[in-house]
Order: structure tokens, then sequence, then C-alpha cells
């Protein structure tokens, strides 16, 4: 009788299961590491002014951009009334109204953008608002 050896006739093969379950894992590991900053994405023209800086290492940040869209910290206000920013700022801040908030409008923010940011800051109590502006060119704060 004769027995047939069925290892000779076995075809290589390459499991491609493993090398997709690593990668998969390293595309994870860097979109959940990856930094996106509010800075990048949004391009403010400060106004230019001189003076001192303060403190802004705590400070909520309300940016308005050139065409009035408001932003807290790195939430978007999807309306440009009073109450839209009241709200997303109440969530932002939480109960804290002793928190500094520091106000970056461009230099072609629309007046009214700037009133309203400070109208809404008001009705819910901010106190402590800050104005960021850029220094003048060649003034005696321009090394900041």
């Amino acid at each position: 009788m004769r027995i047939r050896d069925h290892r000779a006739f076995d075809e290589p093969e390459i499991n491609l299961v493993p090398l997709i379950d690593v990668i998969l894992v390293l595309i994870i590991f860097f979109v959940v590491t990856a930094t996106f900053e509010a800075r990048s994405v949004l391009k403010l023209e400060l106004p230019r002014a001189t003076g001192e800086q303060g403190d802004t290492s705590k400070a909520l940040s309300v940016l308005v951009n050139a065409d009035g869209r408001y932003f807290v910290d790195d939430r978007e206000v999807l309306r440009d009334d009073v109450e839209s920013l009241k709200t997303t700022l109440a969530e932002v801040a939480g109960s804290d109204r002793e928190r500094p908030v520091l106000l970056r409008a461009d230099a072609r923010t629309p007046h009214q953008a700037v009133v309203t940011a400070y109208d809404a800051l008001g009705q819910l109590g901010f106190r402590r608002v800050m104005v960021a502006t850029a220094p003048e060119p060649g003034a005696a704060g321009a090394a900041r």
C-alpha cells in the first residue's frame, strides 16, 4: 500500500490579515496622536497697537475671523447671532465666569461682529476681557 505525502504539494501562501491589522493600528495611532491647532486653520490679521502683554495661559479664546464668524476655543459657532454665541460660550466655559477671555478679532472684521462678541460676554458675566493685538513694527514691545 502506497501512502502519499501531501506536504510536498502544499502551495506557499502569504497571509495578509496580520499585515492589514498592523497597518490599521498604525493609522489609528497617528490619527489619535496628531495635534490640530486652530492657528493653522484660521488666518487672522490682528490690529496693531502698543502696550503690555497680559497673561493668556488659561484664557478662554474667542476668535472672530474677517467674515464675522465666531470660534470659541476649538468650536465654531454655527450662527452669528448673540444667542448662539452665548450658548457656545456657556458650554465651553461652564460656570467659571472669572476666567479671563482673550478676544482675537481680525483687523478686517466688521465692527458689529466684535460688538456682538462683547455683548454676549457681558450678558454671561465675563468681566476680564482682553483684546489680542499685534505689536507695531519697530515699536519697543515688538520683540514679544
